[in-house]
């Protein structure tokens, strides 16, 4: 879970969801990355934070 969770913090162009996300909402390049890195590191830290609230049920 925790490496799950780490391998998404500050996705980049790479990722076929950018893509996707910018084709979609008609961003720009910046603006795709701005939002999408910011979701993404939100996404990492919440399953961070779940894979240690696991850990302790453990």
């Amino acid at each position: 879970m925790a490496t799950g969770a780490g391998s998404l913090i500050f996705s980049h162009v790479n990722d076929g969801g950018f893509w996707l996300v910018k084709e979609y909402l008609n961003l720009s390049v910046t603006e795709t990355m701005k939002s999408w890195s910011i979701c993404e590191t939100i996404i990492s830290v919440a399953g961070l934070g779940f894979a240690l609230l696991a850990s302790l049920a453990t």
